[in-house]
């Protein structure tokens, strides 16, 4: 998935410079639950749990890992009516967001490409960065937030990466949210 506008050229040398590093150890993880791939830093887990998105009850399914204090996770929600997608989105946002004890510093719709039955269309998704206080979980540093949200028919996506603020590079969020694929 390209959901932003670089070329592949920028996208295959971000790779390959974040992929040298020692504690960033890259590979390919494809999830049945939610019918995707993603390229991520580290052996993940998996875990679901139920989860409330402002009065509406959800199971959640995350994958997600954790290196030097960074979190990468993805995580999927099949909703009972496709038309509340939107509205979840937003819930998860605001839940995110209010995690971290944080605010919003950019906020942006993208598109991405989505081939449903050879159609070639694309869908939203709704991107933002925020920032945190700091506390005892980053080691008293201040926290940001990068995700990226979007709906497909009833089934709803978050892919998050957080930590330090002075870790989270932008070089290591682009490889991670350009490496979304559609099983």
């Amino acid at each position: 998935m390209q959901i932003t506008s670089p070329s592949f050229l920028f996208v295959a040398v971000a790779f390959a410079l974040t992929a040298c590093s020692p504690h960033l150890d890259w590979r390919d993880v494809h999830v049945q639950e939610g019918a995707y791939s993603i390229a991520m830093p580290a052996t993940p887990t998996g875990a679901t749990r139920d989860i409330n998105l402002n009065g509406r009850q959800v199971s959640m399914n995350m994958t997600a890992t954790e290196i030097d204090g960074i979190t990468f996770a993805v995580g999927t929600a099949v909703l009972p009516d496709a038309g509340k997608a939107q509205a979840a989105l937003a819930d998860m946002q605001t839940a995110l967001v209010r995690n971290i004890d944080g605010s919003l510093t950019n906020e942006r719709t993208l598109t991405m490409p989505f081939d449903p039955n050879g159609s070639k269309g694309t869908l939203a998704v709704y991107a933002i960065e925020a920032q945190g206080r700091a506390s005892p979980a980053t080691d008293n540093q201040p926290r940001t937030l990068h995700a990226r949200f979007f709906a497909r028919e009833n089934r709803v996506y978050q892919i998050v990466v957080t930590g330090a603020k002075d870790k989270v590079t932008k070089d290591m969020t682009d490889v991670y949210f350009s490496s979304f694929n559609w099983n």
